[in-house]
């Protein structure tokens, strides 16, 4: 009865986190370039009461053994890189990556992040920058006198300026790759960093080796599905319920137990 108490309150400490990540993700289902998240668990050390094999005392052997799971714990909180849907938003500026690359953007301590949201504007120096002001990586910078800005499916950015005869090209984007976008850490305001599990950046020109390719004037959605992260909420408070009720039959039994007379 003992176990049984430890035994359920992991499920219940498992299914907290397990809402908790899907409130999450409920909460960002607007965040453009957004991706959802979902709680991992694995079960946890095992009692042998009686060894697999073990022979009885008549000399044969037992087909199975008898082993007491104590509970579950939590193994990870994987991202869930699936591409969200596009929306159309006539900002000649915004951009979406149809596949797997991230927009590169320059932190002010030096240091690159990797984010999917496309949600671009000008500083006042011209340069492309996100809506925290973050720089692309390279930086590209916009000129003042610039009347449309044009980008295509691989990166390229061109302007047109009064008396010119044909678009000038200001600079190219370049997009990056992970061999494991999983391992990527979150950092919040949509962007991440790579660590030792994703590995180093491929970087190069959109369109080549996954990176996708650039489609202007569309921003990327949230990958998370309302109705699902919905469903998967009821389940989770389901299960809570049900591991809470075991804790609750437990300390009956035990109440039992010790109200029990000679």
């Amino acid at each position: 009865m003992i176990r049984a108490l430890y035994t359920a309150s992991t499920g219940m400490n498992a299914q907290e986190l397990n809402v908790s990540t899907i409130s999450n993700n409920i909460a960002n289902v607007n965040s453009g370039g957004f991706k959802k998240s979902r709680a991992e668990f694995q079960d946890l050390l095992y009692q042998n009461l009686r060894l697999v094999g073990t022979l009885s005392p008549n000399g044969n052997q037992i087909p199975t053994g008898m082993q007491m799971g104590m509970g579950t714990v939590a193994a990870g909180i994987a991202k869930i890189f699936i591409q969200g849907d596009f929306t159309q938003t006539q900002n000649q500026l915004d951009m979406a990556i149809s596949g797997r690359g991230f927009f590169q953007i320059a932190f002010p301590d030096g240091t690159i992040g990797y984010t999917r949201a496309g949600s671009m504007k000008l500083n006042n120096a011209g340069q492309i920058v996100t809506t925290d002001g973050l720089p692309l990586e390279p930086a590209i910078t916009i000129p003042a006198n610039a009347l449309t800005i044009s980008i295509d499916s691989q990166g390229s950015i061109a302007v047109t300026q009064p008396g010119a005869t044909a678009p000038v090209v200001v600079g190219v984007l370049q997009t990056a790759t992970f061999q494991n976008r999983a391992g990527l850490q979150a950092i919040g305001n949509n962007a991440f960093k790579e660590t030792d599990a994703s590995g180093p950046p491929t970087v190069g020109g959109p369109g080549t080796d996954e990176r996708g390719t650039i489609q202007q004037g569309y921003i990327e959605l949230s990958n998370v599905q309302v109705v699902e992260e919905m469903v998967n909420l009821i389940s989770a408070q389901r299960a809570y319920e049900t591991n809470s009720r075991t804790v609750q039959t437990a300390d009956e039994m035990l109440q039992t137990a010790n109200n029990m007379k000679r």
